[in-house]
């Protein structure tokens, strides 16, 4: 499985951790009133699921897929922004 894939495996489980993550806050809020701890445990839970992403790197030149720059996005690169590698296979039209 090339790095791509298992880098978009990834964001597709951030996006149902931050799913998870809003109906705990959400179910919290409803039966118990408003808690800054719920969030807070939200948040830590999702920060905690989203440590995985640092090992999703360029085979070539080590640059991770998530980052444009000094700013990090939802998925990750098909080509690599420093060295130029196709990360995922080309897309059929």
């Amino acid at each position: 499985m090339t790095v791509y894939a298992l880098a978009s495996q990834h964001a597709w489980r951030m996006l149902g951790a931050l799913m998870l993550s809003i109906l705990f806050v959400l179910v919290v809020d409803r039966f118990y009133g408003h808690s800054t701890i719920a969030f807070a445990l939200a948040i830590v839970g999702l920060v905690a699921a989203n440590a995985p992403m640092l090992r999703f790197n360029c085979p070539t030149c080590g640059k991770n897929l998530f980052f444009r720059g000094i700013f990090v996005v939802p998925w990750p690169n098909r080509v690599c922004g420093k060295c130029g590698e196709q990360l995922a296979p080309p897309r059929q039209s």
